[in-house]
């Protein structure tokens, strides 16, 4: 398995790699800057240069950098859409200054105005991020839990989308287990996994599958709430996970964005997968 965390840049950018080495991770997610802010300042070329000298020393393959949390990438609010486009666009030219191969986005909420017309607006914003930029950095659509509003929760949304960007050599899937289970995709029985499976291949195409978010949920299958939880302490459970990683995920790169709490620490639950997958 190529099993890795979503870990913090921290003080500095190179550190990331530092923190996914001590935890024996194999691929790693991160952020590029703070998540919850808008405005960021171009990354210090020396500090370009650290951080790809040490990924390259690492063996750490691939990595993958997640847009922050503020993009409503189907916002019908013109200032919010607007800033959301830049922000994406700023994203995949950092990723290939970094050296990074893939960014991972949500897509937003239509916020009322009706899905087909914030699904629209994704697309273009999408258009609009790939076409100014130079780079062949891949971006990664995640599907969502299915609140109120959003979008990208079921696959046909996703396959709207997809089939609909020029140029979609460079557009994939991220699939997040948490997010599929509550927005009512289930991931317990086997059989059940596969159904799941099948029906992500006849809409987007598992060959569109290029990153696998390993979470386990504190809602019930089809509740549309999105809370991660440990490996197999939600609802999911060890059952399900051991599914899942006999499937053809498993042959995906797995990242856990998985609590750290009292109960379990984030190195707890690469443990815990590793047992799952050998059980």
């Amino acid at each position: 398995m190529n099993l890795g965390l979503h870990l913090s840049i921290g003080d500095s950018l190179d550190r990331v790699i530092d923190r996914a080495m001590v935890r024996g991770c194999t691929t790693l997610q991160m952020f590029s800057r703070n998540p919850r802010a808008w405005m960021t300042r171009r990354i210090d070329a020396a500090k370009i240069t650290q951080f790809k000298e040490k990924l390259r020393t690492s063996e750490i393959s691939p990595v993958f950098l997640h847009t922050p949390y503020l993009l409503n990438l189907g916002s019908p609010k013109k200032d919010v859409y607007a800033k959301s486009v830049e922000s994406l666009r700023t994203e995949l030219l950092r990723a290939g200054e970094l050296g990074i191969g893939f960014v991972v986005t949500h897509l937003g909420s239509h916020l009322g105005h009706g899905k087909m017309n914030g699904l629209r607006r994704v697309v273009k914003a999408l258009e609009t991020s790939l076409s100014t930029d130079e780079n062949d950095v891949g971006l990664l659509l995640e599907n969502n839990a299915g609140t109120k509003n959003s979008l990208g929760s079921s696959f046909e949304d996703l396959q709207y989308i997809t089939s609909r960007i020029r140029d979609s050599s460079r557009v994939g899937i991220c699939f997040d287990t948490c997010h599929a289970f509550v927005a009512g995709y289930d991931l317990v029985p086997e059989n059940a996994v596969n159904t799941t499976l099948n029906h992500l291949d006849e809409t987007v195409g598992l060959s569109t599958l290029k990153l696998v978010h390993l979470n386990d949920s504190k809602g019930g299958l089809g509740s549309r709430l999105d809370r991660h939880e440990h490996i197999g302490f939600g609802r999911i459970g060890e059952t399900g996970f051991r599914n899942i990683l006999r499937s053809e995920l498993k042959t995906r790169p797995l990242i856990l964005e998985t609590p750290i709490d009292s109960r379990r620490n984030d190195i707890a639950n690469l443990q815990k997968v590793r047992e799952l997958a050998s059980a």
